[in-house]
């Protein structure tokens, strides 16, 4: 017991001595720690209010105040080492030594990191743009440096890890996403005043795009059996696709109906023939 209570002084004498040695090192550190951290915080809003201002991506942004914020608080850590009496290189040392082997635990990880980095400098996409990758399709909300957040039109979030979206092929229709169907009319019919009225739908409808880019487009696509194929492409919002292309499609079905445009479907003639007398 009284071994132990000696070894207890001899630890408490030490760390009592400690901080009378370094008392004013040790107060200067803490207030240069704290100087630095308002700093670098300052400084990390200022490059996002730079970025902003010149217009660069939101997570470009995000990703360069960050590592504005990041190097001067790594800084300021050297520093405040420095001021009580702690010996730099070695420490560097055992970051470095430690930086390898998590990097060689944590390859994975890594990965979703390097290929983050990559999507924030390429800009295959941006937040707001539609896209299409490893079989899912949605609106992209936010680029993380491990992840991307997707959302469908049923308001699913889906998060894919950054290394499963480099080096596949990506489908970016930006804000909107392209609506396909065909109407089949019959072959008496006016197809120039069938494809008016079809146009007039469209231009009518809410949240059919009228950009000049992404206009509609409307034609003959077959020559079938029974009809003549009216191909029609418009562009629609990806948050509300299917609800806004059932409309359209209701829409059309019931101009064409207005206007007694016949609505063809496979008919088939029979012929009796029998014994004349």
């Amino acid at each position: 017991m009284l071994d132990q209570l000696e070894e207890f002084k001899v630890i408490y004498d030490q760390i009592t001595q400690f901080f009378v040695n370094y008392s004013f090192q040790l107060i200067g550190a803490l207030i240069v720690l704290i100087i630095g951290l308002f700093i670098a915080g300052r400084v990390s809003a200022m490059v996002f209010r730079l970025c902003q201002r010149h217009h660069i991506d939101i997570t470009l942004s995000h990703f360069l105040a960050n590592v504005a914020r990041v190097a001067l608080i790594f800084v300021v850590a050297i520093i405040c080492l420095g001021k009580i009496g702690i010996s730099i290189g070695p420490f560097l040392a055992a970051v470095g030594a430690v930086s390898l082997g998590a990097g060689l635990a944590v390859q994975g990880l890594l990965s979703n990191y390097s290929a983050g980095l990559n999507i924030v400098i390429t800009r295959p996409f941006v937040v707001g743009d539609t896209i299409s990758v490893q079989s899912v399709t949605g609106v992209v909300n936010e680029i993380k440096l491990a992840y991307t957040i997707l959302e469908d039109e049923d308001g699913v979030v889906i998060l894919i890890p950054n290394r499963h979206i480099i080096g596949e092929i990506i489908h970016n229709s930006h804000a909107d996403k392209l609506a396909e169907t065909i109407v089949g009319v019959a072959y008496d019919t006016d197809i120039n005043k069938a494809i008016g009225v079809i146009n007039t739908v469209l231009e009518g409808m809410d949240g059919v795009s009228n950009n000049r880019e992404k206009a509609a487009q409307i034609g003959i696509n077959e020559f079938a059996d029974s009809s003549v194929n009216i191909g029609v492409r418009f562009w629609l919002p990806t948050r509300r696709f299917h609800e806004l292309r059932y409309k359209t499609n209701n829409a059309i079905f019931s101009a064409l109906k207005a206007a007694d445009i016949v609505i063809a479907f496979p008919q088939r003639e029979v012929r009796l023939l029998g014994n004349q007398s």
